[in-house]
């Protein structure tokens, strides 16, 4: 492929990953998160989706489709209790046409804003703060 940064036309064959595409790309970025970290995360499921579903826009008080990029739902870690009944397993929804518009207005590969948002999401399954995060973002830069 030309090179797209010098020749305008390069562009024309290139798309938006597709949710399937997406979902690869999401797995890719988390096979190369810390080893210690992903090995925390057995049993989360990762899912892709254009958009959050209205429900989710309603609770979490978003004013639009695309405020959200991704979504921890279930019970973290230092919540879990091994006398609670059979719970749901954890999800964390990456939403592909958000994640793609901030992409879009952003100057980041659009890897690094998926990490970013995985780093994010996981760290609510962890109970992690915010700079716990950074550091462990910081650590697969």
């Amino acid at each position: 492929m030309a090179d797209l940064a010098s020749d305008p036309l390069a562009w024309r064959p290139v798309k938006a990953p597709s949710l399937a595409e997406f979902e690869i790309l999401a797995g890719e970025v988390f096979a190369h998160l810390p080893r210690k970290f992903r090995d925390l995360c057995a049993g989360v499921v990762i899912q892709v989706d254009d958009f959050p579903t209205d429900e989710v826009l309603e609770e979490m008080q978003a004013e639009t489709e695309f405020d959200l990029l991704g979504l921890f739902q279930g019970t973290g870690l230092p919540f879990r209790s091994e006398s609670a009944p059979v719970q749901m397993p954890n999800m964390i929804w990456l939403y592909r046409r958000p994640i793609l518009d901030y992409w879009a207005e952003h100057d980041e590969t659009l890897g690094a804003v998926v990490r970013h948002v995985l780093v994010h999401e996981i760290g609510h399954h962890f109970g992690l703060s915010d700079d716990d995060m950074e550091a462990i973002e910081a650590s697969v830069e």
